[in-house]
């Protein structure tokens, strides 16, 4: 039996060719990775070789279990706060353990079906955090770009600015021009040679301009971490604990929940570039097993990279090969020049992550929507500044609280409730809720457009809207509810209060209901309470049921003519009354 987790539908049709494809954007990817890895684990708090680890085994086995034919996974920029944040606060011994509790968090997510939960995230919460975690990263990287030396690292965004006031009349000249001509590299080389890795380039250019004109002066990855092992680090099980557990369970949740968001959009990135389509739930697997697999080896939290997805498509990927071809160039340059990194500066890193941070920052989209000035601008700001002066955990909490609260309380002002009656002048006589007066309308039938969903949020102002308009108690009441697409418990609730008032002295008569609302009504109990009879897929059956239902004894006289019927139901009043009293005399 083939099942859709099978690894041969990802590869129906490859041949020598595809697989020279791959090399090739294997082998690219993996160059542009090596230099990202590194400098990503040292932006976290940690030795620069545990992001090539990181970038050899999750990058394979992201390849391997993921969902996308086309991802890239490996450390990330989006995860440098966080993980800096956790390496301070619990140590680098239980950042693997939150890493690994986040990966069993990403495979259930997987395997109970949750990838298209992630798509619920408002845009502003996304961009607001991203470009929040943009500013950080970019600020953080200012003290190796411009060469200061103990700067303490703290959590707080503000603590880490005032460091950086402190020490920055001891600004060091040979970091400084080293960091730029790293970034002069990294600008011009896109332009002049495209198919070229600017990183990799940016990187031996300005390492080889220190190594031989000033070698002692900056400082380098082998001064400040030591030298890097050109061996992966032997298997070791983290020593996990209930108490452990309880203590790391946000951050690895924050971890899970940022991961899950990045390789996603990545994926989604990824589709509309090949025109293909990624399987969410299988990518969250891919990244849960990567996750868990990654911190046994010393590798931090990894995710889908965009940009090396993006290269990756661009440079002729046709398949997850690529992916474990990258990985696996990562691993043959750690075993061979692994020596030759440590003699790196940190100035030439700098530039290289700050790029990272300023191409992540979403500032065009972070414009456009506070160019807005509507609420998804408001939670936009809330969340990016929380983002940078608080932590990313408290942003995406009150930023998803803030956009619900904003969406319950527009979605509360769609719903509008109007009394409404047949338009003589229209087609087919169309109710319409312009032609009620207080000339024109019937006293013994009162009809309702409700429109919209009734909801928590709207379910009160649509039962005031009712009881306040007919409290001259007409005889019946007939709501319109076939632009109500959803109904909730508390919609019932005040629908039902409707109901049991206005069935002491009347009928209720419903019209038009959509499947989902009629389903909650047949739950709670409701519909049987109303009566099926009292059910009608068209108004005109409904009205025609109400006149039946209402006393012609009133229609005496009555010159509102709300309904067609009106004039001869008054007529016929007339004459009835007429005839009795002729039979009287």
């Amino acid at each position: 039996m083939k099942s859709k987790w099978a690894f041969s539908g990802r590869y129906q049709g490859y041949s020598f060719q595809s697989f020279q494809k791959d090399l090739i954007s294997g082998i690219v990817v993996g160059i542009i990775a090596i230099p990202l890895g590194m400098a990503f684990a040292i932006a976290s708090g940690v030795k620069p070789e545990y992001g090539i680890y990181t970038t050899i085994i999750a990058g394979i086995l992201i390849s391997l279990f993921g969902g996308s034919k086309y991802q890239i996974g490996g450390p990330t920029g989006a995860f440098i706060p966080i993980l800096f944040g956790i390496v301070v606060t619990y140590g680098f011994e239980n950042l693997l353990i939150a890493g690994f509790m986040a990966g069993v968090i990403l495979l259930l997510m997987g395997i109970f079906r949750l990838g298209s939960l992630i798509k619920f995230i408002p845009r502003p919460v996304t961009i607001g955090f991203t470009s929040g975690i943009a500013v950080i990263i970019f600020v953080g990287q200012i003290p190796n770009f411009l060469g200061l030396e103990k700067v303490q690292k703290h959590e707080l965004f503000l603590d880490n600015m005032r460091e950086i006031v402190l020490h920055f009349n001891q600004i060091n000249s040979y970091s400084l021009l080293t960091a730029i001509i790293c970034l002069v590299v990294l600008l011009l080389t896109p332009k002049f040679f495209p198919k070229v890795p600017g990183s990799l380039i940016a990187i031996l250019i300005s390492t080889g301009i220190a190594t031989i004109l000033y070698p002692t002066q900056v400082a380098t990855i082998g001064s400040t971490f030591g030298d890097i092992p050109s061996k992966l680090p032997s298997l070791q099980f983290p020593e996990i604990s209930i108490e452990r557990i309880i203590q790391l369970i946000q951050p690895a949740f924050v971890i899970a929940m940022l991961g899950a968001i990045e390789s996603l959009l990545s994926a989604v990135v990824a589709d509309g570039m090949t025109n293909s389509k990624h399987n969410s739930n299988r990518e969250l697997v891919g990244q849960g097993i990567a996750n868990m697999i990654t911190p046994l080896f010393g590798g931090i939290p990894a995710t889908g990279a965009i940009a090396r997805t993006a290269t990756n498509i661009k440079t002729g990927a046709v398949s997850p090969f690529s992916g474990i071809i990258h990985g696996v160039v990562v691993l043959l340059v750690l075993l061979l020049f692994a020596p030759h990194a440590s003699k790196i500066p940190l100035a030439s890193m700098a530039p290289i992550i700050m790029l990272v941070a300023w191409n992540m920052s979403e500032r065009r989209v972070f414009y456009h929507v506070l160019k807005t000035k509507t609420e998804d601008s408001l939670v936009l700001v809330v969340t990016f500044l929380l983002t940078v002066f608080i932590n990313l955990t408290v942003a995406v909490q009150v930023g998803l609280i803030l956009a619900v609260i904003l969406f319950t309380k527009r979605m509360s002002d769609i719903i509008v409730t109007e009394k409404a009656l047949p338009n003589p002048e229209t087609k087919h006589a169309k109710m319409d809720s312009r032609v009620v007066t207080d000339s024109h309308d019937c006293p013994q039938i009162s009809i309702y457009n409700v429109e919209g969903p009734l909801f928590f949020g709207a379910a009160l102002s649509f039962e005031q809207q009712i009881m306040k308009s007919i409290n001259y108690k007409p005889k019946v009441l007939l709501l319109r509810l076939g632009r109500v697409p959803f109904m909730d418990t508390t919609g019932e609730a005040r629908l039902s209060s409707i109901v049991q008032d206005f069935s002491k002295n009347g009928i209720v008569l419903i019209s038009g209901i959509k499947p989902q609302p009629k389903s909650v009504l047949i739950k709670t109990g409701l519909y049987e309470l109303i009566g099926e009879e009292h059910f009608f897929e068209h108004t005109g059956d409904a009205i025609n049921y109400a006149l039946s239902q209402i006393s012609h004894n009133k229609c005496l006289g009555c010159r509102h003519f709300a309904f067609k019927e009106c004039q001869t139901l008054s007529r016929i009043e007339e004459k009835k009354v007429k005839q009795r009293s002729i039979s009287l005399s």
